[in-house]
């Protein structure tokens, strides 16, 4: 659990890295990944002696050599429990000289985590902040995967409060929404192609913890849960650190978090490999056909990265797959011929189940731009037959710039902690989203076009131009105000005509 001390003791140590002039938070969020590593390492090598001291065998995979390198250091002053103890300035000389040459060293045992460390800078710019991080991070208990998440996810939503670097988060309530529409299963291959600090695939991770737990202790699932399951590529090398970490800490022992240009042609090697994927891609992008994956191109000649996105996950989806991503509004009535194509596709040769429309307010302050969420199975062989929509007006927050909370923290997000009540639903249209969501088969066929939500046949859509706005099928409720018929309304004013005369007449009478 994420106290307010453990909290407190964060804010400091973020506020100690501005002061000391490191002022941009993915540098701040960076050096502390470093940091966790180097601790892990640590951890990992001591957990090793202990096996090797109850078997009385060698150790098994040392992280640090036995001995002294070639100037006759010990290779043990590298150990997060050896340094954290020495003078400010030694730790500084040795964390600086030796113990980042060291973590770039670390790639060839083929662990996602040691790769992104190549690339290792350390940039921490005085002895004095080293130590006050060091002494932060050592007070903090490791060992539970929950605290080691929810220190992350703190530290991750600094990223967002900062600014500049905020668009690299999906709010975490609508991620959670996602995954809990998807239900993500221990036998699911889940991928996203733009995965950023990786939070849907945490998201997911955690859904499959809650309610696949039992499968989790069969080992051929635990393998494929901690090796083989997760999937994220990101071109941004800072990025992927962060994701790595992100992931390690909630407890995944070695995702498949990569570096790739997910549009590029070279990135080709995936087809039909994910039965799951989760992404909110980046909008607004324009690419040459040059880089283009040609295959891609060939599905829907664009250079709009939010529908060069969508063809690429159709691409990477096995038969069956299916997908829960983020559009800008403008790919569900966009007039072009890619737009159009794109739809089409989805409606006429996959199986295309909802669209969720997002509060314009929903990624402010970083944007304001309205989006959706589709939700559709890739087939091959058609299969929609109603669309399901519904219309989140709440998702718990303000829609401003400040996005606060509207409600206590147990009543937020789509599966609420706490008793939830309809003036509730008023602020958090999530839980209701979801409910309604396990009854698009049923029920929900049933409910009128003035409804929160609805389903479209698909010949209705396919008769719009396969237009997917909700606005374009949803009805307004008129005003039901008994209006009177004409003939008495006529009637009245005549009496009316006959009062106002007789009422002239008696005042020339009177005036007379």
């Amino acid at each position: 659990m994420m106290t307010g001390e453990l909290k407190s003791k964060i804010d400091r140590i973020w506020d100690a890295f501005w002061s000391g002039g490191i002022s941009n938070p993915l540098e701040v969020i960076e050096q502390i990944t470093y940091l966790l590593f180097i601790r892990r390492l640590d951890d990992l090598h001591t957990l090793a002696e202990n096996k090797a001291n109850r078997t009385g065998k060698p150790i098994e995979k040392p992280v640090f050599p036995d001995g002294a390198d070639e100037f006759g250091r010990p290779w043990s002053d590298l150990r997060w429990s050896k340094f954290k103890d020495f003078d400010s300035n030694v730790m500084y000389e040795i964390v600086d000289s030796r113990v980042f040459p060291f973590l770039r060293t670390l790639g060839v045992d083929g662990s996602t985590y040691s790769q992104h460390m190549e690339g290792a800078r350390f940039t921490v710019p005085t002895p004095g902040l080293l130590v006050k991080a060091v002494d932060m991070l050592s007070d903090i208990p490791m060992r539970d995967r929950d605290t080691n998440g929810d220190l992350y996810e703190y530290m991750l939503s600094k990223i967002a409060s900062a600014g500049a670097n905020g668009q690299f988060r999906t709010p975490r309530h609508i991620i959670g929404l996602m995954v809990e529409m998807t239900a993500p299963g221990p036998q699911d291959e889940i991928c996203d192609p733009a995965c950023g600090t990786s939070g849907y695939l945490v998201s997911a991770g955690e859904y499959i913890r809650r309610n696949h737990a039992a499968a989790l202790h069969d080992d051929k699932h635990s393998h494929h849960f901690h090796n083989s399951m997760f999937h994220g590529f990101d071109f941004d090398s800072t990025m992927l650190r962060i994701g790595s970490m992100n992931m390690l800490l909630h407890g995944v022992e070695n995702p498949d978090i990569r570096y790739r240009d997910s549009l590029s042609e070279s990135a080709g090697g995936d087809a039909e490999r994910y039965s799951l994927i989760l992404a909110n891609p980046p909008f607004a992008g324009s690419l040459d056909y040059e880089t283009t994956a040609k295959d891609l191109l060939a599905t829907v000649k664009t250079k709009k990265t939010e529908l060069l996105f969508l063809a690429l996950f159709l691409r990477l989806l096995k038969p069956g797959g299916r997908a829960a991503v983020i559009v800008p509004d403008g790919v569900l009535f966009g007039s072009s011929n890619a737009h159009k194509a794109l739809r089409r596709i989805l409606v006429e040769d996959h199986q295309l189940k909802a669209v969720v429309k997002l509060p314009s307010g929903v990624f402010r302050p970083y944007a304001g731009v309205s989006t959706a969420i589709l939700f559709f199975t890739k087939t091959n062989s058609g299969g929609t037959d109603n669309v399901w929509f519904y219309d989140v007006q709440a998702d718990g927050m303000s829609l401003d710039d400040k996005r606060t909370p509207l409600l206590p923290e147990d009543k937020l997000g789509a599966v609420p902690s706490g008793d939830f009540y309809q003036a509730d639903h008023e602020k958090n249209n999530l839980p209701d989203c979801l409910e309604r969501w396990a009854n698009r088969e049923s029920t929900e066929l049933q409910r009128q076009r003035t409804d929160q939500s609805f389903c479209v046949p698909k010949a209705d859509i396919v008769a719009q131009g396969y237009d997917l706005s909700l606005n374009r099928y949803k009805e307004v409720v008129h005003d039901e105000t008994e209006h009177r018929a004409p003939v008495d309304i006529i009637a009245d004013l005549e009496k009316l005509e006959v009062d106002i005369q007789q009422g002239l007449a008696d005042l020339k009478a009177m005036l007379s």
